[in-house]
C-alpha cells in the first residue's frame, strides 16, 4: 500500500522437541536477513512452543496519507502489470509429493524470498491507480478483489502471464492445493474463461501464491517504460497480463474479468 517498513517483531510457535534448536536458528537467522535487507530492525518477538511450527513478523512502517496504494481504484484503460511468476502453490505441493526438481525448488525459492521492496520503489515513480500484492487468494482471486463492486473490468491474456518452470507439468498431474479450488469456487461468478483457457491454465490462474509479485494498474502510455524499468532493475519477469476496461460484459454483475 506504499509503506516502508521500520521495525518488526518474530512471531514463533515451534516444536522444540521435534525439530531442535538449529532449525529454529536457521529460519531467525533467514528472517533478520530479510529485515536488514528492507531496512527493518528487529525490536523482539514472542514465542510459544507448539506441536506445529509456524513463524512470522508482525510489522510497523510508514507511509505518507495522500500517498498510500489501495487495492481498489483501477481505471478504464489502465494497463495490469505483474511482477513475478506464478506457480509457488503447485510446485510447493509437489515439493511435499518429492516430485520438484532441485533446479525448479532452487527457482521457486529464490521468487518467494524476494522482497516486493525493489519492484515497490520502482512503481513509485509511476501514476499506480490501484496495487495489491498476489498471495492466498491467487492472481485472479485477488484481481477480482481490485474490481468488485465496481463499474470497470478486466481483460487477461493468459498467454503473457510469467509462469515458474514445471508448473503446468505439475498441474497436469493433479498436484494443485485445495486453495486453488476454493478461489476458483468463490470467485467464479466472477470470471468467464474463454475456450482457449485450459483447466490447467485455470488452475494456476487461481493457485495461491505464496509471496507473491505485485499486481497493479498503471496507465498505457506509461506501461512500457514501467516494465522496462523494472527488468532493468532486475525485476526481471515484469510483464503486462492485461488491461483494465468499463464493465460491458454481464450486465448483471458489477465487475468482470475475461480470460483470453
Amino acid at each position: 500500500m506504499g509503506g516502508v517498513p521500520k521495525t518488526a517483531m518474530n512471531l514463533v510457535a515451534f516444536p522444540l522437541q521435534k525439530l531442535g534448536g538449529e532449525v529454529l536458528r536457521e529460519v531467525l537467522s533467514g528472517g533478520i536477513d530479510k529485515l536488514k535487507e528492507s531496512g527493518t530492525v528487529l525490536l523482539g518477538g514472542h514465542s510459544i512452543e507448539d506441536d506445529e511450527f509456524k513463524y512470522g513478523l508482525s510489522i510497523t512502517g510508514f507511509v505518507h496519507p495522500k500517498r498510500i496504494l489501495a487495492n481498489k481504484g483501477l481505471k478504464s484503460g489502465d494497463c495490469l502489470i505483474l511482477t513475478k511468476p506464478l506457480g509457488t502453490g503447485i510446485i510447493n505441493t509437489a515439493v511435499k509429493g518429492g516430485l520438484a526438481s532441485q533446479s525448479t525448488i532452487d527457482l521457486a525459492v529464490r521468487v518467494m524470498s524476494t522482497l516486493n521492496k525493489y519492484a515497490a520503489k520502482i512503481m513509485d515513480n509511476f501514476d499506480i491507480s490501484a496495487c495489491t500484492d498476489v498471495t492466498g487468494f491467487g492472481l485472479l482471486g485477488h484481481l477480482a478483489e481490485m474490481i468488485s463492486g465496481s463499474d470497470i473490468g478486466a481483460v487477461l491474456d493468459s498467454s503473457l502471464v510469467p509462469i515458474l518452470p514445471e508448473t503446468v507439468e505439475f498441474a497436469s498431474m493433479g498436484f494443485v492445493p485445495s486453495g486453488a479450488h476454493g478461489n476458483r469456487k468463490f470467485r467464479q461468478c466472477l470470471v468467464e474463461l474463454k475456450s482457449s483457457v485450459t483447466p490447467i491454465m485455470r488452475d494456476i490462474l487461481f493457485d495461491p501464491q505464496t509471496s507473491g509479485g505485485l499486481l497493479m494498474g498503471c496507465p498505457e502510455n506509461q506501461s512500457q517504460h514501467l516494465i522496462k524499468m523494472l527488468i532493468d532493475e532486475g525485476v526481471e519477469d515484469a510483464a503486462i497480463i492485461g488491461r483494465v476496461c468499463e464493465r460491458n460484459y454481464n450486465k448483471d454483475i458489477k465487475g468482470m474479468i475475461v480470460v483470453e
